[in-house]
């Protein structure tokens, strides 16, 4: 039989030609550290992983700190954590601000060789300046300051003398070149600002198009992968290499960044989220951080099935975020114990058992999987079940509690409806039903279509549950500002009941609640009061 080899995708086959001059592949993850990673992050950190262990290497952990206005330890220590608990190791942790010496130097060293100048232009006559797509940018006033100038004003920049904006350290290229990224851009710039790592030891920070580079080159990355947006950037990367005369020379590759259906991945986006309040935090479940999927349930197992699944691409494309919702499910429905719980309580009274009377009914925790072992539930005279599980006036196929009707409690009894009360609107309140001692356990020789879960009351736990949707309504015009699309049913909260052994469990646990899905225990929960986040639901609604 004929074996099957898996295709290579166009980073392989870039790696492999270059496997001829370069001894091992050497890859980097540069977050920056101004926020929580996302999902749209977690791809990238695998082809940076994955690309390296797959050709016997090695990657390292960057932190891309050259702005340190909104960069804190808070996101270093999140970002580290995110990229553990995804089950990726790096080489070596490293800070871009551990290289701002070099920067430093090296621009000093472009000056000298005419190959960079100090600008007096502002931004926004930069702006005017640049050119547009179709015609080419014009020289700045400064463009031909002599070397000496340019090297006292730099180091001026550098002593502080100058505020914020005054002066701006540009790489002297080409103002007609067809790509903007190349028409002098800036490679320096003034921020009086205290930074994370370095304190107050600069107030000239370097542009990334110019650190990134420099670097990579440094620490002997040789494939240095990054998403698409940065493909025309690659002329001014491999500009700054060649310039400041690096032996090391790695290559940039461009991938597609990851857009998912209802989805925002723009940092930006999601900081305004946390700061105008319209979530709880980062870790938010409605998020798409890593954070806010772990504590929605998320396992990085699924996620990594995800990344797998939805492969590497060149071209931008619309990933449906039920496919990720298919992978969570598949990795839950495999290992998550069962438990009941009932989301909107209807009491029940089984009237022909004893009062006082309690049975032990034994449920498996994995049905299938002896090894998961069982818990034990109570059987008595009153019980909760879902009001969604009776119905005084039922549609056809509803195979559930009604009029004269029959189901199956699980791992109980069958149960008949006889009766059932009403308050004075006419909601039911209470319904009466007789069961079938000869029925325990499935032990029934009729046919009953219907089995519900249910709650005893005497021990059952007051709990809150949390239903999640998209954070964006699909039906919102495009146009309008993303806070004026938020869905306003992206959180709806139930309180209901559980069975005890829940409470049990540890935060951040997941379990299926039968029938009503697949839900991780909160840490808002007490001990009084368990707390649980809907992960999925049952039904899905991806199809390969």
């Amino acid at each position: 039989m004929e074996e099957l080899v898996k295709s290579k995708n166009f980073i392989e086959e870039f790696i492999e030609e270059d496997m001829q001059r370069v001894p091992r592949c050497k890859t980097r993850f540069p977050p920056e550290p101004n926020g929580y990673l996302h999902i749209g992050h977690a791809k990238a950190l695998a082809i940076d992983f994955g690309m390296a262990e797959k050709y016997g290497g090695s990657c390292n952990l960057r932190f891309d700190d050259t702005n340190p206005t909104k960069e804190d330890v808070e996101f270093v220590d999140a970002i580290k954590y995110d990229i553990e608990w995804l089950g990726f190791k790096w080489d070596k942790l490293l800070f871009g601000s551990s290289y701002f010496d070099t920067c430093y130097e090296l621009a000093e060293k472009l000056i000298l060789k005419g190959m960079a100048y100090v600008d007096d232009l502002s931004k926004d006559e930069m702006r005017e300046y640049r050119g547009t797509l179709t015609e080419p940018g014009k020289n700045s006033p400064w463009r031909d300051r002599s070397v000496e100038e340019n090297l006292d004003l730099f180091r001026r920049m550098r002593a502080g003398e100058f505020e914020d904006g005054a002066r701006t350290l540009r790489a002297k290229i080409d103002m007609a070149s067809p790509n903007i990224n190349m028409r002098d851009p800036a490679i320096y710039r003034i921020k009086h600002c205290r930074h994370h790592q370095t304190g107050d030891k600069w107030c000239i920070y370097p542009m990334y198009d110019f650190a990134h580079p420099i670097q990579d080159a440094l620490e002997g990355v040789t494939h240095s992968l990054c998403s698409l947006e940065y493909e025309a950037h690659r002329p001014l990367y491999n500009w700054v290499v060649d310039a400041c005369e690096f032996e090391n020379k790695p290559r940039q590759i461009e991938f597609a960044r990851l857009n998912m259906t209802n989805t925002m991945m723009s940092k930006r986006y999601l900081r305004a989220l946390v700061e105008g309040k319209y979530v709880s935090g980062w870790d938010d479940p409605r998020m798409p951080t890593l954070c806010g999927m772990r504590r929605r349930g998320y396992s990085a197992a699924a996620i990594r099935d995800f990344l797998e699944r939805i492969g590497v691409a060149k071209a931008d494309s619309v990933v449906e975020t039920a496919m990720l919702e298919h992978c969570v499910r598949e990795d839950l429905n495999a290992r998550a114990h069962r438990y009941m719980a009932v989301t909107d309580p209807l009491l029940v009274e089984v009237d022909n058992w004893e009062e006082g009377k309690t049975e032990t009914i034994t449920l498996e925790n994995l049905p299938g999987d002896p090894a998961a072992g069982t818990h034990e539930v109570t059987f008595e005279k009153y019980i909760y079940i879902d009001r969604e599980d009776f119905s005084a006036e039922p549609p056809k196929k509803y195979f559930r509690l009604k009029p004269e009707g029959e189901v199956r409690l699980k791992g109980a009894y069958v149960v008949k409806c006889a009766s059932w009360e009403t308050d004075e609107t006419g909601k039911v309140v209470k319904v009466h039903v007789t069961y079938d001692p000869e029925t325990k356990g499935g032990e029934c020789e009729r046919k009953i279509k219907g089995t519900i879960q249910f709650v005893p009351r005497s021990t059952a736990v007051a709990a809150t549950f949390r239903l999640y949707e998209d954070l964006l309504d699909p039906t919102a015009d495009p146009e309008l500002d993303f806070t004026e699309r938020l869905n306003p049913n992206s959180l709806v909260e139930l309180n209901g009941f559980v069975e005890p052994a829940l409470n049990t469990r540890a935060n951040g646990e997941v379990f299926q609640l039968m029938r009503i899905g697949y839900f991780a225990k909160d840490a808002d929960s007490t001990p009084e009061h368990p707390v649980f986040n809907r992960a999925v639901g049952l039904k899905d609604s991806f199809k390969a």
